[in-house]
Protein backbone atom coordinates (compact mmCIF):
# COMPACT_ATOMS: atom_id res chain seq x y z
CA UNK A 1 0.00 0.00 0.00
CA UNK A 2 2.76 2.30 0.61
CA UNK A 3 4.97 1.30 -2.59
CA UNK A 4 1.98 2.69 -4.56
CA UNK A 5 0.59 5.13 -2.34
CA UNK A 6 -2.94 3.58 -1.45
CA UNK A 7 -4.50 4.77 1.52
CA UNK A 8 -6.61 1.76 3.57
CA UNK A 9 -8.16 0.57 6.72
CA UNK A 10 -7.05 -1.55 9.39
CA UNK A 11 -9.81 -3.02 11.92
CA UNK A 12 -8.30 -4.17 14.72
CA UNK A 13 -9.71 -7.70 17.17
CA UNK A 14 -8.77 -6.93 20.76
CA UNK A 15 -6.56 -9.61 20.67
CA UNK A 16 -4.68 -7.59 18.36
CA UNK A 17 -5.35 -4.43 19.61
CA UNK A 18 -3.42 -5.20 22.84
CA UNK A 19 -0.33 -7.05 21.60
CA UNK A 20 2.14 -4.13 21.88
CA UNK A 21 3.64 -5.19 18.16
CA UNK A 22 0.76 -4.10 16.76
CA UNK A 23 0.53 -1.35 18.14
CA UNK A 24 3.77 -0.14 17.44
CA UNK A 25 3.49 -1.40 13.56
CA UNK A 26 0.55 1.14 13.04
CA UNK A 27 0.82 3.75 15.15
CA UNK A 28 3.96 5.09 13.10
CA UNK A 29 1.51 5.00 9.84
CA UNK A 30 0.79 8.21 8.79
CA UNK A 31 -3.03 9.13 9.68
CA UNK A 32 -3.77 11.16 6.50
CA UNK A 33 -3.87 7.72 4.28
CA UNK A 34 -3.83 5.22 7.29
CA UNK A 35 -6.72 4.24 9.43
CA UNK A 36 -7.39 2.03 12.78
CA UNK A 37 -10.53 1.34 13.25
CA UNK A 38 -11.95 -2.28 15.49
CA UNK A 39 -12.82 -5.31 14.31
CA UNK A 40 -15.68 -6.91 16.11
CA UNK A 41 -14.81 -10.73 16.55
CA UNK A 42 -15.02 -11.16 20.79
CA UNK A 43 -11.76 -12.89 22.33
CA UNK A 44 -10.98 -14.45 25.29
CA UNK A 45 -8.87 -11.73 26.63
CA UNK A 46 -12.02 -9.10 25.96
CA UNK A 47 -14.74 -11.58 27.54
CA UNK A 48 -12.39 -11.76 30.79
CA UNK A 49 -11.92 -8.10 30.96
CA UNK A 50 -15.05 -7.54 30.94
CA UNK A 51 -15.78 -9.93 33.82
CA UNK A 52 -17.48 -12.55 32.09
CA UNK A 53 -17.05 -15.99 31.72
CA UNK A 54 -14.85 -17.16 28.32
CA UNK A 55 -16.68 -20.14 27.07
CA UNK A 56 -14.97 -20.73 23.58
CA UNK A 57 -12.51 -23.85 22.93
CA UNK A 58 -9.94 -21.69 22.07
CA UNK A 59 -8.55 -18.18 23.07
CA UNK A 60 -10.56 -17.00 20.04
CA UNK A 61 -13.25 -19.28 18.55
CA UNK A 62 -15.15 -17.70 15.68
CA UNK A 63 -18.31 -19.81 16.72
CA UNK A 64 -21.52 -17.11 16.36
CA UNK A 65 -22.44 -17.96 20.41
CA UNK A 66 -18.93 -17.16 21.27
CA UNK A 67 -16.90 -15.18 19.05
CA UNK A 68 -19.55 -12.99 18.17
CA UNK A 69 -21.75 -9.92 19.52
CA UNK A 70 -24.89 -12.19 18.90
CA UNK A 71 -23.74 -14.79 21.79
CA UNK A 72 -24.12 -12.19 24.85
CA UNK A 73 -27.02 -10.42 26.10
CA UNK A 74 -27.70 -6.95 25.54
CA UNK A 75 -25.90 -5.82 28.25
CA UNK A 76 -22.98 -7.88 27.87
CA UNK A 77 -22.77 -6.55 24.45
CA UNK A 78 -22.43 -3.01 26.48
CA UNK A 79 -19.76 -4.11 28.57
CA UNK A 80 -17.62 -5.88 25.96
CA UNK A 81 -18.32 -2.51 23.67
CA UNK A 82 -17.02 -0.35 26.65
CA UNK A 83 -13.69 -2.17 27.04
CA UNK A 84 -12.66 -2.41 23.87
CA UNK A 85 -13.29 1.68 23.13
CA UNK A 86 -11.49 1.97 26.40
CA UNK A 87 -8.46 0.24 25.89
CA UNK A 88 -8.33 1.59 22.07
CA UNK A 89 -8.23 5.53 23.09
CA UNK A 90 -5.39 4.61 25.79
CA UNK A 91 -3.71 3.17 22.78
CA UNK A 92 -4.49 5.40 20.31
CA UNK A 93 -5.79 8.58 22.15
CA UNK A 94 -8.68 9.05 20.05
CA UNK A 95 -12.38 6.01 19.66
CA UNK A 96 -12.51 4.15 16.39
CA UNK A 97 -14.68 5.44 13.96
CA UNK A 98 -15.40 2.15 12.08
CA UNK A 99 -16.03 -1.19 13.07
CA UNK A 100 -16.50 -4.23 10.65
CA UNK A 101 -17.59 -7.92 11.40
CA UNK A 102 -19.04 -10.52 9.77
CA UNK A 103 -22.15 -9.59 11.90
CA UNK A 104 -22.85 -7.15 14.59
CA UNK A 105 -26.74 -7.05 16.13
CA UNK A 106 -28.32 -3.82 16.00
CA UNK A 107 -28.16 -3.12 19.54
CA UNK A 108 -24.39 -3.11 19.31
CA UNK A 109 -24.65 -0.93 16.60
CA UNK A 110 -26.70 1.52 17.89
CA UNK A 111 -24.42 1.89 21.27
CA UNK A 112 -21.26 2.32 19.18
CA UNK A 113 -22.71 5.01 17.37
CA UNK A 114 -24.96 6.58 20.29
CA UNK A 115 -22.40 6.72 22.63
CA UNK A 116 -18.94 6.63 20.90
CA UNK A 117 -20.06 8.04 17.76
CA UNK A 118 -18.81 5.96 15.11
CA UNK A 119 -19.62 7.11 11.41
CA UNK A 120 -19.28 3.47 9.09
CA UNK A 121 -19.45 -0.14 9.74
CA UNK A 122 -19.41 -3.55 7.45
CA UNK A 123 -20.37 -7.22 7.09
CA UNK A 124 -20.19 -10.04 5.33
CA UNK A 125 -20.96 -10.68 1.36
CA UNK A 126 -24.35 -12.14 1.19
CA UNK A 127 -23.71 -15.91 1.59
CA UNK A 128 -25.46 -19.38 2.84
CA UNK A 129 -23.50 -21.85 5.48
CA UNK A 130 -19.89 -20.60 4.70
CA UNK A 131 -18.12 -21.04 7.99
CA UNK A 132 -21.87 -21.25 9.81
CA UNK A 133 -22.69 -18.08 9.13
CA UNK A 134 -25.74 -17.23 6.47
CA UNK A 135 -26.41 -13.84 5.78
CA UNK A 136 -29.06 -14.16 2.39
CA UNK A 137 -31.06 -11.59 0.66
CA UNK A 138 -29.89 -8.54 1.39
CA UNK A 139 -28.66 -5.35 0.10
CA UNK A 140 -26.20 -6.96 -1.83
CA UNK A 141 -22.84 -4.52 -2.15
CA UNK A 142 -22.94 -1.29 -1.95
CA UNK A 143 -24.31 0.09 1.77
CA UNK A 144 -27.17 0.46 3.35
CA UNK A 145 -28.64 2.21 6.41
CA UNK A 146 -29.95 -1.13 9.00
CA UNK A 147 -33.36 -1.24 10.44
CA UNK A 148 -33.12 -0.20 14.30
CA UNK A 149 -34.43 -3.52 15.29
CA UNK A 150 -32.27 -5.75 12.97
CA UNK A 151 -29.21 -4.79 11.69
CA UNK A 152 -28.94 -6.71 8.25
CA UNK A 153 -32.67 -5.33 7.00
CA UNK A 154 -32.46 -2.20 4.99
CA UNK A 155 -34.52 0.38 6.99
CA UNK A 156 -37.22 2.41 4.51
CA UNK A 157 -37.74 5.54 6.84
CA UNK A 158 -35.06 7.92 8.21
CA UNK A 159 -36.67 7.67 11.75
CA UNK A 160 -36.26 3.88 11.39
CA UNK A 161 -32.62 3.48 10.44
CA UNK A 162 -29.56 3.18 12.52
CA UNK A 163 -27.36 6.64 11.27
CA UNK A 164 -24.95 4.14 10.21
CA UNK A 165 -24.36 3.29 6.76
CA UNK A 166 -23.24 -0.53 6.34
CA UNK A 167 -20.69 -1.13 3.54
CA UNK A 168 -20.99 -4.95 2.29
CA UNK A 169 -17.23 -6.47 2.40
CA UNK A 170 -15.34 -8.86 0.02
CA UNK A 171 -16.03 -7.76 -3.44
CA UNK A 172 -18.40 -10.74 -4.56
CA UNK A 173 -18.40 -12.19 -8.33
CA UNK A 174 -21.28 -11.23 -9.01
CA UNK A 175 -22.40 -13.78 -11.61
CA UNK A 176 -20.60 -16.69 -9.95
CA UNK A 177 -20.98 -16.51 -6.45
CA UNK A 178 -24.76 -16.70 -5.92
CA UNK A 179 -24.98 -20.10 -7.02
CA UNK A 180 -21.80 -21.59 -6.21
CA UNK A 181 -22.49 -24.33 -3.82
CA UNK A 182 -26.33 -24.93 -5.23
CA UNK A 183 -27.72 -28.08 -3.59
CA UNK A 184 -25.20 -27.94 -0.76
CA UNK A 185 -25.62 -26.94 2.90
CA UNK A 186 -22.27 -24.87 2.20
CA UNK A 187 -21.79 -21.63 -0.27
CA UNK A 188 -18.18 -21.96 -1.88
CA UNK A 189 -16.42 -17.95 -2.49
CA UNK A 190 -15.73 -16.56 -5.38
CA UNK A 191 -14.64 -12.73 -4.34
CA UNK A 192 -11.55 -10.18 -4.37
CA UNK A 193 -10.48 -11.62 -1.18
CA UNK A 194 -6.49 -12.27 -2.26
CA UNK A 195 -5.95 -15.97 -0.68
CA UNK A 196 -8.54 -17.66 -3.53
CA UNK A 197 -7.03 -19.08 -6.22
CA UNK A 198 -10.11 -18.75 -8.49
CA UNK A 199 -11.14 -15.15 -7.33
CA UNK A 200 -8.66 -12.20 -5.73
CA UNK A 201 -5.79 -14.52 -6.37
CA UNK A 202 -6.38 -15.06 -9.97
CA UNK A 203 -5.03 -11.96 -12.67
CA UNK A 204 -7.74 -12.91 -15.30
CA UNK A 205 -10.49 -12.66 -12.75
CA UNK A 206 -8.67 -9.80 -11.34
CA UNK A 207 -8.67 -8.28 -14.63
CA UNK A 208 -11.99 -8.94 -15.36
CA UNK A 209 -13.61 -8.01 -12.17
CA UNK A 210 -12.10 -4.20 -12.08
CA UNK A 211 -12.82 -3.54 -15.86
CA UNK A 212 -16.88 -4.76 -15.42
CA UNK A 213 -16.79 -2.62 -11.71
CA UNK A 214 -15.49 0.61 -13.85
CA UNK A 215 -16.35 0.22 -17.20
CA UNK A 216 -19.82 -1.56 -16.86
CA UNK A 217 -23.20 0.88 -16.33
CA UNK A 218 -23.84 1.56 -12.43
CA UNK A 219 -26.79 3.42 -10.57
CA UNK A 220 -25.72 5.84 -7.75
CA UNK A 221 -22.04 4.39 -6.91
CA UNK A 222 -20.51 1.12 -7.42
CA UNK A 223 -18.03 0.14 -4.72
CA UNK A 224 -15.95 -2.62 -3.65
CA UNK A 225 -13.60 -3.68 -0.70
CA UNK A 226 -10.19 -5.38 -1.19
CA UNK A 227 -8.48 -6.91 1.49
CA UNK A 228 -8.18 -9.73 3.81
CA UNK A 229 -8.32 -11.24 7.52
CA UNK A 230 -4.88 -11.13 8.48
CA UNK A 231 -5.30 -14.71 9.88
CA UNK A 232 -4.59 -16.40 6.15
CA UNK A 233 -0.76 -14.97 7.03
CA UNK A 234 1.19 -13.29 4.10
CA UNK A 235 2.25 -16.21 2.16
CA UNK A 236 -0.95 -17.27 1.20
CA UNK A 237 -2.55 -13.55 0.35
CA UNK A 238 1.00 -11.97 -1.65
CA UNK A 239 0.50 -13.06 -4.87
CA UNK A 240 -3.40 -11.59 -4.97
CA UNK A 241 -2.40 -8.26 -3.42
CA UNK A 242 0.36 -8.17 -5.53
CA UNK A 243 -1.89 -8.44 -8.60
CA UNK A 244 -4.19 -6.02 -7.19
CA UNK A 245 -2.76 -3.53 -5.81
CA UNK A 246 -1.05 -1.93 -8.87
CA UNK A 247 -3.99 -2.36 -10.68
CA UNK A 248 -6.12 -0.34 -8.28
CA UNK A 249 -3.41 2.27 -8.24
CA UNK A 250 -3.55 2.40 -12.04
CA UNK A 251 -7.52 2.80 -12.36
CA UNK A 252 -6.92 5.59 -9.66
CA UNK A 253 -4.46 7.35 -11.46
CA UNK A 254 -6.63 7.03 -14.89
CA UNK A 255 -9.87 8.75 -12.91
CA UNK A 256 -11.89 5.50 -12.95
CA UNK A 257 -11.67 4.76 -9.33
CA UNK A 258 -11.57 6.73 -5.93
CA UNK A 259 -9.50 4.90 -2.92
CA UNK A 260 -10.82 5.66 0.71
CA UNK A 261 -10.46 4.69 4.42
CA UNK A 262 -13.59 3.02 5.65
CA UNK A 263 -14.38 6.39 7.55
CA UNK A 264 -14.02 8.33 4.14
CA UNK A 265 -16.23 6.45 2.36
CA UNK A 266 -18.21 6.44 5.40
CA UNK A 267 -18.88 10.20 6.07
CA UNK A 268 -19.29 10.27 1.82
CA UNK A 269 -22.26 8.35 1.99
CA UNK A 270 -24.11 10.48 5.16
CA UNK A 271 -22.99 13.34 3.12
CA UNK A 272 -24.92 12.12 0.01
CA UNK A 273 -27.43 9.71 1.95
CA UNK A 274 -30.42 10.68 3.98
CA UNK A 275 -31.99 7.57 3.30
CA UNK A 276 -30.51 4.11 1.49
CA UNK A 277 -30.13 4.70 -1.92
CA UNK A 278 -30.89 2.77 -5.15
CA UNK A 279 -27.46 1.10 -7.04
CA UNK A 280 -26.74 -1.29 -9.09
CA UNK A 281 -23.89 -3.63 -10.14
CA UNK A 282 -23.92 -4.54 -13.90
CA UNK A 283 -21.28 -7.20 -15.90
CA UNK A 284 -21.90 -6.93 -19.70
CA UNK A 285 -19.13 -8.53 -20.77
CA UNK A 286 -18.04 -12.21 -18.50
CA UNK A 287 -14.24 -13.79 -18.80
CA UNK A 288 -13.55 -15.55 -21.88
CA UNK A 289 -15.78 -18.31 -22.75
CA UNK A 290 -18.77 -17.57 -21.28
CA UNK A 291 -22.21 -15.28 -22.63
CA UNK A 292 -23.01 -14.77 -18.81
CA UNK A 293 -24.45 -11.12 -18.25
CA UNK A 294 -26.06 -10.04 -14.93
CA UNK A 295 -27.65 -6.91 -12.95
CA UNK A 296 -27.96 -6.44 -9.50
CA UNK A 297 -30.13 -3.64 -8.27
CA UNK A 298 -31.08 -2.52 -5.05
CA UNK A 299 -32.87 0.02 -3.52
CA UNK A 300 -34.43 0.08 0.36
CA UNK A 301 -37.46 -1.42 -0.75
CA UNK A 302 -36.29 -4.40 -2.56
CA UNK A 303 -33.15 -5.71 -4.34
CA UNK A 304 -33.15 -8.04 -7.74
CA UNK A 305 -30.97 -9.97 -10.08
CA UNK A 306 -31.60 -10.42 -13.58
CA UNK A 307 -29.30 -13.14 -15.53
CA UNK A 308 -28.73 -13.60 -19.04
CA UNK A 309 -27.92 -17.22 -19.86
CA UNK A 310 -27.70 -19.04 -23.26
CA UNK A 311 -29.99 -15.68 -24.43
CA UNK A 312 -32.63 -16.50 -22.00
CA UNK A 313 -33.80 -14.32 -18.85
CA UNK A 314 -33.75 -15.55 -15.87
CA UNK A 315 -34.96 -13.39 -12.89
CA UNK A 316 -32.79 -15.22 -10.44
CA UNK A 317 -33.79 -13.50 -7.05
CA UNK A 318 -36.54 -11.26 -5.43
CA UNK A 319 -36.17 -10.16 -1.72
CA UNK A 320 -38.05 -7.31 -0.27
CA UNK A 321 -37.32 -5.55 3.20
CA UNK A 322 -39.27 -4.76 6.03
CA UNK A 323 -37.68 -2.79 8.54
CA UNK A 324 -40.48 -4.16 11.15
CA UNK A 325 -38.87 -7.16 10.57
CA UNK A 326 -36.93 -7.78 13.52
CA UNK A 327 -33.55 -10.28 13.76
CA UNK A 328 -33.48 -12.36 16.98
CA UNK A 329 -30.13 -11.76 17.91
CA UNK A 330 -31.14 -7.65 18.55
CA UNK A 331 -32.36 -8.74 22.13
CA UNK A 332 -31.85 -12.99 22.02
CA UNK A 333 -28.42 -14.65 22.54
CA UNK A 334 -27.85 -17.12 19.66
CA UNK A 335 -27.25 -20.49 21.47
CA UNK A 336 -26.11 -22.36 18.62
CA UNK A 337 -23.21 -21.81 16.74
CA UNK A 338 -24.60 -20.83 13.49
CA UNK A 339 -26.36 -17.64 12.93
CA UNK A 340 -28.73 -16.70 10.18
CA UNK A 341 -30.06 -13.03 8.74
CA UNK A 342 -32.70 -13.47 6.38
CA UNK A 343 -34.61 -10.57 4.44
CA UNK A 344 -38.66 -11.65 2.73
CA UNK A 345 -37.96 -13.91 -0.16
CA UNK A 346 -40.28 -13.40 -3.65
CA UNK A 347 -37.56 -15.57 -6.35
CA UNK A 348 -34.74 -17.35 -4.44
CA UNK A 349 -32.67 -19.01 -7.21
CA UNK A 350 -30.34 -20.91 -4.79
CA UNK A 351 -32.25 -21.60 -1.71
CA UNK A 352 -35.10 -23.06 -3.89
CA UNK A 353 -32.69 -24.89 -6.47
CA UNK A 354 -31.21 -28.10 -6.78
CA UNK A 355 -28.47 -28.59 -9.36
CA UNK A 356 -31.12 -30.39 -11.94
CA UNK A 357 -33.99 -27.98 -10.76
CA UNK A 358 -32.69 -24.42 -11.12
CA UNK A 359 -35.51 -22.04 -9.77
CA UNK A 360 -36.35 -18.62 -11.11
CA UNK A 361 -38.78 -16.38 -12.84
CA UNK A 362 -38.53 -17.34 -16.89
CA UNK A 363 -39.74 -15.19 -19.65
CA UNK A 364 -42.00 -17.77 -22.02
CA UNK A 365 -44.44 -17.30 -24.79
CA UNK A 366 -46.62 -19.71 -26.56
CA UNK A 367 -45.91 -19.81 -30.35
CA UNK A 368 -47.31 -22.19 -32.35
CA UNK A 369 -49.46 -23.29 -29.59
CA UNK A 370 -45.88 -24.15 -27.67
CA UNK A 371 -44.61 -22.86 -24.61
CA UNK A 372 -40.85 -21.55 -25.58
CA UNK A 373 -38.40 -19.77 -23.54
CA UNK A 374 -38.01 -16.41 -25.28
CA UNK A 375 -34.58 -15.03 -26.85
CA UNK A 376 -32.67 -12.41 -26.83
CA UNK A 377 -29.70 -10.90 -28.27
CA UNK A 378 -27.54 -8.47 -25.75
CA UNK A 379 -29.20 -6.52 -22.95
CA UNK A 380 -28.18 -2.91 -22.39
CA UNK A 381 -28.42 -1.20 -19.34
CA UNK A 382 -29.00 2.81 -18.45
CA UNK A 383 -29.53 4.91 -15.68
CA UNK A 384 -32.50 6.71 -15.37
CA UNK A 385 -32.38 9.74 -13.14
CA UNK A 386 -31.13 8.98 -9.84
CA UNK A 387 -33.11 5.95 -8.98
CA UNK A 388 -33.82 3.85 -11.64
CA UNK A 389 -31.90 1.46 -14.45
CA UNK A 390 -33.70 0.85 -18.10
CA UNK A 391 -32.74 -2.48 -19.45
CA UNK A 392 -33.40 -3.09 -23.34
CA UNK A 393 -33.71 -6.39 -24.52
CA UNK A 394 -33.77 -7.05 -28.35
CA UNK A 395 -35.80 -10.22 -28.77
CA UNK A 396 -35.10 -12.61 -31.18
CA UNK A 397 -37.74 -15.65 -31.02
CA UNK A 398 -40.39 -12.94 -31.73
CA UNK A 399 -39.91 -9.62 -33.05
CA UNK A 400 -39.94 -6.89 -30.34
CA UNK A 401 -37.50 -5.50 -27.35
CA UNK A 402 -38.19 -6.27 -23.93
CA UNK A 403 -37.82 -2.97 -21.58
CA UNK A 404 -37.76 -3.40 -18.18
CA UNK A 405 -37.07 -0.27 -15.69
CA UNK A 406 -35.98 -1.26 -12.36
CA UNK A 407 -37.47 1.54 -9.97
CA UNK A 408 -36.92 3.06 -5.96
CA UNK A 409 -40.77 0.88 -5.62
CA UNK A 410 -41.50 -0.78 -8.30
CA UNK A 411 -40.57 -3.34 -11.26
CA UNK A 412 -41.64 -2.46 -14.56
CA UNK A 413 -41.25 -4.96 -17.82
CA UNK A 414 -42.95 -4.36 -20.99
CA UNK A 415 -42.88 -6.12 -24.97
CA UNK A 416 -43.09 -3.42 -27.33
CA UNK A 417 -43.94 -5.13 -30.55
CA UNK A 418 -45.72 -4.51 -33.63
CA UNK A 419 -47.12 -8.27 -33.25
CA UNK A 420 -49.34 -9.32 -30.36
CA UNK A 421 -47.51 -11.52 -28.63
CA UNK A 422 -48.56 -13.94 -25.62
CA UNK A 423 -45.97 -13.51 -23.33
CA UNK A 424 -45.96 -14.31 -19.36
CA UNK A 425 -43.20 -15.03 -16.18
CA UNK A 426 -43.59 -18.29 -14.78
CA UNK A 427 -41.67 -18.77 -11.44
CA UNK A 428 -40.51 -22.66 -10.84
CA UNK A 429 -38.91 -23.77 -8.20
CA UNK A 430 -37.30 -27.47 -7.09
CA UNK A 431 -40.29 -29.85 -6.37
CA UNK A 432 -39.53 -29.72 -2.53
CA UNK A 433 -38.40 -26.16 -1.76
CA UNK A 434 -40.25 -24.48 1.57
CA UNK A 435 -42.16 -21.60 -0.09
CA UNK A 436 -43.62 -18.60 1.40
CA UNK A 437 -46.43 -18.46 -0.90
CA UNK A 438 -49.64 -18.97 1.16
CA UNK A 439 -52.30 -17.56 -1.42
CA UNK A 440 -51.94 -16.94 -5.42
CA UNK A 441 -54.88 -14.42 -5.95
CA UNK A 442 -55.55 -12.06 -9.14
CA UNK A 443 -53.77 -9.52 -8.16
CA UNK A 444 -51.55 -10.19 -4.75
CA UNK A 445 -49.99 -12.91 -3.60
CA UNK A 446 -50.05 -13.50 0.21
CA UNK A 447 -46.59 -14.56 1.95
CA UNK A 448 -45.12 -15.29 5.05
CA UNK A 449 -41.40 -16.06 5.66
CA UNK A 450 -40.29 -16.13 10.06
CA UNK A 451 -43.59 -15.32 10.97
CA UNK A 452 -43.65 -11.69 8.98
CA UNK A 453 -46.79 -11.69 6.70
CA UNK A 454 -45.97 -9.60 3.45
CA UNK A 455 -47.56 -9.45 0.27
CA UNK A 456 -46.37 -9.20 -3.93
CA UNK A 457 -48.72 -7.29 -5.57
CA UNK A 458 -49.43 -6.92 -9.32
CA UNK A 459 -50.30 -2.81 -10.15
CA UNK A 460 -50.71 -4.12 -14.16
CA UNK A 461 -51.21 -7.93 -14.75
CA UNK A 462 -52.07 -10.77 -12.59
CA UNK A 463 -51.23 -14.11 -11.25
CA UNK A 464 -52.49 -17.29 -11.90
CA UNK A 465 -51.93 -20.96 -11.12
CA UNK A 466 -50.87 -22.76 -15.15
CA UNK A 467 -51.08 -26.13 -15.41
CA UNK A 468 -47.50 -26.71 -16.68
CA UNK A 469 -46.18 -27.14 -12.67
CA UNK A 470 -45.13 -23.28 -12.05
CA UNK A 471 -45.72 -22.51 -8.72
CA UNK A 472 -47.00 -19.00 -10.12
CA UNK A 473 -47.29 -17.32 -13.62
CA UNK A 474 -47.31 -13.73 -14.04
CA UNK A 475 -49.77 -12.59 -17.08
CA UNK A 476 -49.27 -9.12 -18.57
CA UNK A 477 -52.05 -6.57 -18.87
CA UNK A 478 -51.34 -4.58 -22.29
CA UNK A 479 -47.98 -5.92 -23.14
CA UNK A 480 -46.75 -4.67 -19.26
CA UNK A 481 -46.32 -6.35 -15.96
CA UNK A 482 -45.55 -3.56 -13.40
CA UNK A 483 -44.86 -4.69 -9.82
CA UNK A 484 -45.15 -2.98 -6.52
CA UNK A 485 -42.51 -3.76 -4.28
CA UNK A 486 -42.53 -1.19 -1.89
CA UNK A 487 -45.90 -1.72 -0.54
CA UNK A 488 -45.68 -5.37 0.89
CA UNK A 489 -47.47 -5.28 4.46
CA UNK A 490 -49.41 -8.62 4.85
CA UNK A 491 -52.28 -9.29 6.80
Amino acid sequence: MKKYNLPGTFLLQYDALIDPRYQKLLAGLPKASFEIGGWWEIPQPLVEKAGLKWRGRYPWDWRANIGFSTGYTPEEREKLIDVYMADFKKIFGYYPKSIGSWFIDAHSLNYMYEKYHIVVSSNCKDQYGTDGYTLWGGYWNQAYYPSKINSYMPAQNEKNQIPVPIFRMLGSDPIRQYDNGLGTNRQGVVTLEPVYEFGGGDATWVNWFFKSFTDDESLGFNYTQAGQENSFTWDAMAKGFEIQMPLIAKLRTEGKLRVETMEQSGLWFKKNYKVTPSTSFSVTKDLEGSTLKTIWFNSRFYRINMLWENGNLRIRDIHLFNEDYPDVYTTQVATSNECTFFTLPVVDGYIWSKPDQIAGLRLKALIDGKEVLLQGKDPKFTQNGVSSVHISWPLTSVSGTLEIDLNENTVNIKLVSNKPCNWYLDLNTASDAKLPFNQIGLKQIDCSFDGMNYKLQAMKGSFSKPANGAVFRLIPQMNVISLNLADIKGA
